[in-house]
């Protein structure tokens, strides 16, 4: 029976490609939605799809999502329409309450981590609702899942992406990443949780197929989530940078305005800063990297060092976090997925199962162990 699966931000960076995946299945049908049916109508157009795509208007921000469901009746919900730091709960509501699934590609710290609150209703309408299809936590949960049996005990995680200048950056994650610099947040340093501040704490990484790149303090659900879920480990640093050494050091500079408070928030100027970041395009490149550096000690109680490394060529890099939704989506109109309830994604996709569907995109992957 082909399952019906609406896409809200169907056609936005993220959602586009979710959107012309999960339609070449001969189980799937797609709806994209998103605010301009304009541009909804535009793309399904260039979609290659095994049965015909919908396009439907949807904005989140009205109080008509419960109707629009209604109308358009699908089985799963992807929601890809961020930023969702600032969002509740609506939508995921509304799908719970109309028997949908839900599943969305939030990077927010509390959203995703908090998502549990959904869960009695969630169980008692038999859906399944998952928050944080992505990156973080799915692929970088399921890296520690892999890791940790090779550890006697595993003690310390550092881990981060590097972005490319010159691919498709939302404005959506662009406010994201704005709305924490130069604020604080709280990380496990040690075994004791310890105050940070968004894109502080300046560090250089060497990536072995890119060369060096800049990092900072990145907020992610993984801080709030991990000290529970591995709760052995006592350090947890997560860090992202930008590839241009300027436009990184930039940023880092205006962190520090806001913690002074000098500069009250940063996300409100999240359009003017992306125009002006495409400015430096020409210096750039499409190559992106993802590291997890995992340490602690082996079965003889001596140090042991696991390094994975990713990297991402042509472009490719901003794929990589729409995987688990759509390995999700696939799974649950296949039935392979019978859970109900709500929890933010972490152990619904093993480490292998990512990694595969990354074997189509110019991406490559290797690991090292250092005693």
């Amino acid at each position: 029976m082909t399952q019906r699966v609406l896409i809200i931000g169907g056609y936005g960076n993220f959602g586009s490609f979710i959107s012309k995946t999960l339609a070449k299945e001969t189980y799937l049908q797609v709806i994209v939605a998103g605010r301009s049916s304009q541009k909804a109508q535009a793309f399904i157009k260039t979609i290659e799809a095994i049965n015909p795509v919908e396009a439907v208007k949807i904005d989140i921000s009205n109080n008509d999502l419960s109707r629009d469901l209604a109308l358009i009746k699908p089985d799963i919900v992807i929601h890809t329409s961020g930023p969702f730091q600032s969002q509740s709960y609506a939508v995921a509501e509304a799908c719970i309450n109309a028997d949908i699934h839900y599943i969305d590609l939030a990077d927010g710290r509390h959203f995703v981590s908090d998502i549990v609150k959904l869960d009695a209703i969630a169980k008692q309408k038999s859906v399944l609702v998952i928050s944080g299809a992505s990156s973080v936590p799915c692929l970088t949960s399921a890296l520690v899942d892999y890791y940790q049996p090779q550890f006697k005990t595993l003690e310390h995680l550092d881990y981060g992406i590097t972005t490319a200048q010159r691919t498709a950056r939302g404005l959506a994650t662009t406010a994201a990443i704005l709305g924490y610099t130069g604020k604080r947040f709280e990380t496990l340093i040690n075994g004791s949780p310890k105050k940070i501040f968004g894109w502080q704490d300046l560090k250089a990484r060497k990536y072995s197929r890119l060369g060096w790149r800049l990092l900072g303090n990145c907020d992610v659900p993984d801080l709030a989530i991990f000290p529970q879920r591995y709760p052995a480990i006592k350090t947890i640093r997560f860090y992202a940078g930008l590839e241009i050494p300027f436009i990184h050091l930039t940023l880092w500079g205006l962190s520090w305005m806001v913690r002074a408070k000098i500069i009250r928030n940063l996300e409100g100027h999240a359009t003017l800063l992306l125009r002006l970041s495409h400015l430096f395009d020409w210096l750039g490149s499409s190559k992106s990297a993802f590291h997890m550096s995992m340490s602690g000690k082996d079965d003889k109680g001596l140090k042991k060092n696991i390094t994975f490394e990713l990297t991402a060529k042509s472009g490719d890099g901003p794929y990589i976090p729409c995987m688990p939704a759509i390995l999700i989506a696939k799974k649950l109109a296949l039935k392979e997925i019978t859970e109900c309830g709500a929890y933010p994604c972490v152990g619904f996709i093993s480490r292998d199962e990512y990694l595969n569907a990354l074997t189509s995109l110019d991406i490559s992957w290797q690991e090292l162990v250092a005693a």
